[in-house]
């Protein structure tokens, strides 16, 4: 039987980890899950890893994956419900038609969408109508896109509901929901205010010109403010806030946030909306990131692990929180950040100031290659929908560019920050 400490087991973990990460590239027509559930079920019958540690790592993240459940629901309420047909309204009325105060009221867009409902909302939802507002105006497409890419990953530092990651991430910080905010607040603002000025300066001869209007594009529709959704979701952020003191566990406020958000329409019709409901949970999503917590056992456990775990600081000093953020970075870039963040929580959790350190890494680290994140693949693929995609060098150019000096500046203000707390 194969041992994690062996060459071969060694070996076989991280041939088993890079099968299912190759696998992420092909989701959008087979979910990651078919080529997951397999790997980690060979995992356990190699003896690579054993039943009980499997099945105690997927109780330990259930609470985080029905987190995500919950919120993708509220998502899909809230597109379904006209607030991003609102947004790109608002988009069009405020840009007054110039591509530079589009940019920076995308930037704001973004960074607000991302840190309330996630990354992943900020790509599936925020971008197309970022894209089409562009076009609706005249302005040039490519810095507006890439606006919601960078800011999906940039900005999904501040609150523990902002990314998957802060989420898996969360309790080895033993902060608080404010507590976590608080301290994440300085970073969050330094890196999209240096990643803004960057924006502007690289974009800047595409922000001066006007593109061709396209006679084919579709008008911006005039859209009602959703108030009384926007009123709901403030309420579900508060409730956060409250609840977390009390021991009540975010997931469940989540939940009940869920079910009272899909009432009204469950009401007019429910039918459609229980299946819109369960098409938004996305049950293939969940199972794989189950699963992947599975496979990446064998690696964290085995000689890599360790010698990860050898490079880990013992404290939280400036130094310290570089390295880490820097690993962190790396590591998202060459084996995605999803188990980068598995593979490092662990390593980092004797102390919280180097948890926070690896979230830096991990959520801007993704935005130096469409392999870093599974948003970047996802954005690639509307992209791809809606216009062509940038090539991955021109995706990779401007990340060297934004990736260390907005990770760079983030990194000084965290440790700004834990010298306050």
């Amino acid at each position: 039987m194969l041992t994690v400490d062996s060459i071969a087991g060694c070996l076989t973990g991280i041939a088993a980890l890079v099968v299912v990460i190759i696998a992420t590239l092909g989701a959008q027509r087979v979910p990651a899950v078919v080529v997951a559930a397999p790997v980690a079920a060979l995992l356990i019958l190699l003896g690579l890893t054993d039943l009980s540690a499997a099945a105690a790592e997927v109780t330990t993240m259930a609470p985080t994956i029905g987190f995500l459940a919950a919120m993708l629901v509220v998502a899909d309420v809230c597109a379904r419900e006209g607030v991003f047909t609102w947004v790109g309204t608002v988009l069009a009325g405020w840009s007054r038609s110039s591509p530079r105060r589009l940019l920076r009221i995308v930037f704001v867009a973004a960074a607000v969408t991302t840190a309330i409902l996630s990354l992943d909302t900020t790509i599936v939802l925020l971008t197309p109508v970022a894209v089409a507002t562009a076009r609706h105006i005249g302005a040039r497409v490519t810095p507006i896109a890439f606006s919601s890419a960078h800011l999906a990953n940039t900005a999904s530092t501040l609150l523990p509901v902002s990314n998957l990651t802060n989420l898996l991430a969360f309790s080895a910080t033993g902060l608080g929901f404010l507590g976590f905010t608080g301290v994440m607040l300085a970073p969050w603002v330094a890196a999209i205010v240096v990643e803004y000025l960057i924006f502007r300066w690289y974009f800047a001869d595409e922000l001066r010109a006007s593109a061709p209007v396209e006679t084919d594009a579709e008008p911006q529709p005039d859209a009602h403010r959703p108030t009384l959704l926007l009123v709901a979701l403030a309420l579900l952020l508060v409730a956060f806030v409250i609840a977390e003191p009390f021991g009540v566990p975010l997931a469940a406020v989540a939940g009940v946030g869920a079910v009272l958000f899909t009432l009204p329409a469950l009401f007019r019709s429910p039918v459609a909306t229980l299946r819109n409901t369960i098409t938004a949970v996305n049950i293939p999503f969940l199972g794989f990131v189950a699963t992947l917590g599975v496979v990446i056992l064998p690696v964290r456990d085995g000689p890599l692990g360790d010698w990860i775990g050898g490079l880990i600081p013992s404290s939280s000093t400036l130094l310290g929180i570089l390295l880490v953020a820097v690993l962190a970075a790396v590591l998202s870039n060459l084996v995605n950040n999803l188990p980068a963040t598995l593979l490092l929580i662990p390593l980092v959790a004797h102390d919280p100031g180097l948890v926070l350190a690896m979230l830096l890494g991990v959520n801007i680290g993704p935005n130096l290659a469409y392999f870093g994140s599974l948003a970047n693949l996802l954005w690639r693929e509307i992209m791809h929908r809606d216009v062509a995609a940038p090539t991955s060098r021109e995706y990779l150019r401007l990340g060297a560019i934004t990736v260390p000096a907005t990770l760079g500046v983030a990194v000084v203000a965290l440790w700004g920050s834990l010298q306050l707390t």
